[in-house]
C-alpha cells in the first residue's frame, strides 16, 4: 500500500467530481482521499444520488464499503448507516441502489476503481471471506487489545482482521476528554477517516468530521486530545504495534532504526537466524501459507535494490 502522506485531509473543504470511468452508472460522485500512483488503489468518500442504480458487479481488486449517511439497497436488503461491506476480489456483489441517496467509503485494494457486470464469481473467487455487518448494532465496543495499551478512553470494532498479514479494518472511537500524553508511530501504513468528532494532534492540528490522513509507517504522531469525543474509521496494512516514546523530532528512518533494535533485544534468535545466512534476505518456507511466496526487496552486489518474490 505505497501512498504518499497525507495528512491532515479534509474532504468537506473540496468538492465533489463525477465518476466518469467506463463501467459506472450514472449517479455517483466521489472525492478521492488517498492513491496508489502505482497500482491505482485508492479511498474515496463517495456520494451515491437519489435513484442510483448499479447490476451485480465483480472487480479485480478487494473491495470495502462502509455506509455513513443514507442508506443502500444491497440484494433485497435495505441497509443504512453503520454497514460495512468487504468483497474479496472476484465475488459477485449483488445489485445496488438507493432510493434518496447515500455517502459512503468506498475502498480499492489492489487497483484502479473498476466494475464488471456479473453475478457470477470469478474462479478461485473466496466467497467465505465476504464481510456483510452493521457496525453499530450489531457488534460491541472493546477495550483495544492492542500492547502497549492507547490511553483510557479509546475503543474499537474490528470489522476485518486478516490472519495472514494481521491487517485490519476497524471502526474507533474517542470519548469525550479523550488524552494521550506521548508520541507514538508503527511498523504499518495506517489511515483513518472521522465520521464524526474532531481531534486534535500535536503535529498536524485539529482533524474535524471528514478529516483523513494517510500514514506510512514510522511517522511520528502524537500528543492526542479530544474534547467531544470522536467516531472514526480506520484501516491498516499490518499489525499495529504500538511504539510510545517522547522525542517528537525523531526521524522516520531513527523509528525504523529503534524498531529493528527493539526486535534484536526482544527476539534474539530469529535476529540471528535472519543474519545467518550466505545471503541479505531470508529464504524460507511458509507453511501456513505456502502457496502465498513471498514478495520482498533485497540489495544486490552493485549496491541496488532488487524486488522480487520467493514461491
Amino acid at each position: 500500500m505505497t501512498r504518499p502522506h497525507i495528512e491532515p485531509f479534509v474532504d468537506r473543504e473540496v468538492d465533489f467530481k463525477k465518476m466518469t470511468l467506463p463501467g459506472f452508472p450514472i449517479g455517483m460522485h466521489y472525492k478521492m482521499l488517498s492513491l496508489n500512483p502505482e497500482s491505482g488503489a485508492c479511498t474515496m468518500t463517495v456520494q451515491y444520488e437519489a435513484g442510483y442504480n448499479q447490476t451485480p458487479t465483480v472487480c479485480y481488486s478487494d473491495v470495502e464499503l462502509m455506509i455513513m449517511e443514507g442508506g443502500l439497497k444491497v440484494g433485497d436488503q435495505l441497509c443504512g448507516p453503520g454497514y460495512y461491506f468487504f468483497v474479496p476480489k472476484g465475488v459477485s456483489l449483488p445489485a445496488i441502489s438507493s432510493e434518496k441517496g447515500a455517502l459512503c467509503l468506498l475502498m480499492y485494494n489492489d487497483s484502479e476503481p473498476h466494475l464488471i457486470e456479473s453475478d457470477q464469481d470469478l474462479e478461485g473467487a473466496a466467497q467465505e471471506d465476504f464481510i456483510k455487518v452493521q457496525s453499530y448494532e450489531d457488534m460491541p465496543w472493546q477495550v483495544p487489545t492492542l500492547f502497549p495499551q492507547t490511553a483510557s478512553g479509546c475503543l474499537l470494532k474490528v470489522l476485518r482482521f486478516d490472519p495472514k498479514t494481521h491487517a485490519m479494518t476497524f471502526l474507533y472511537s474517542m470519548t469525550p476528554g479523550f488524552q494521550q500524553d506521548n508520541i507514538s508511530y508503527h511498523d504499518c501504513a495506517e489511515e483513518a477517516y472521522h465520521i464524526w468528532g474532531t481531534s486534535w494532534m500535536m503535529q498536524f492540528g485539529d482533524l474535524p468530521t471528514g478529516g483523513y490522513f494517510w500514514r506510512p509507517p514510522y511517522i511520528n504522531h502524537g500528543a492526542f486530545y479530544s474534547e467531544n469525543g470522536i467516531l472514526g474509521f480506520g484501516r491498516t496494512d499490518g499489525q499495529l504495534h504500538n511504539y510510545f516514546h517522547w522525542n517528537p523530532y525523531s526521524t522516520p528512518e531513527e523509528n525504523a532504526d529503534r524498531a529493528a533494535a527493539q526486535l534484536t533485544r526482544q527476539k534474539p534468535e530469529l535476529h540471528k537466524w535472519i543474519i545467518a545466512t550466505d545471503h541479505n534476505h531470508i529464504h524460507f518456507n511458509d507453511f501456513e501459507y505456502p502457496e502465498d511466496g513471498y514478495d520482498h526487496a533485497h540489495v544486490d552486489g552493485q549496491g541496488k535494490v532488487r524486488n522480487h518474490k520467493h514461491k
